[in-house]
């Protein structure tokens, strides 16, 4: 069977990152909701892995590791984060995408337990939010960042 068109890829993979965040966003999520959204998040990221490129691949894996911290799978969000992380520092993607992949590991460590760890995360993320070029990007991040710890 042929592989589906880069475009399809591409659609598909927005639906799939837009369908997560719907769900990411209930505050009470059923059981069949909370593997909706983890089936959701990882197709997305496969699409993306099809159609995208880094900076795709960036904010796919911070968002498969915010789904992580919501089903209480610290080590995975770790990991996820990690990744996220990895491909803005290997590909100098800098402003929104560097501050939400420390972001992620700092929401990933402060789920873990790991409180210090989470600080240094959090410090560097409030020294990348200088670097937020909008500054309604700017504030959403910090307000984000700023929840973790609560």
């Amino acid at each position: 069977m042929p592989d589906p068109s880069l475009e399809s890829h591409r659609q598909m993979a927005i639906y799939c990152f837009n369908q997560t965040w719907e769900l990411m966003e209930l505050q009470n999520r059923t059981p069949l909701q909370d593997d909706e959204m983890l089936q959701c998040v990882y197709a997305s990221r496969f699409h993306w892995g099809k159609a995208g490129g880094p900076l795709e691949f960036a904010r796919g894996e911070w968002q498969i590791s915010r789904v992580m911290v919501l089903l209480d799978k610290p080590d995975l969000a770790l990991e996820h984060a990690r990744l996220s992380l990895m491909w803005c520092e290997e590909n100098q993607i800098k402003d929104f995408d560097l501050a939400f992949a420390y972001e992620a590991m700092a929401r990933s460590y402060w789920a873990a337990g790991r409180f210090e760890e989470a600080q240094n995360y959090i410090k560097l993320g409030n020294q990348a939010a200088e670097d937020i070029s909008e500054a309604e990007d700017r504030d959403y991040f910090l307000k984000e960042l700023n929840s973790i710890q609560n």
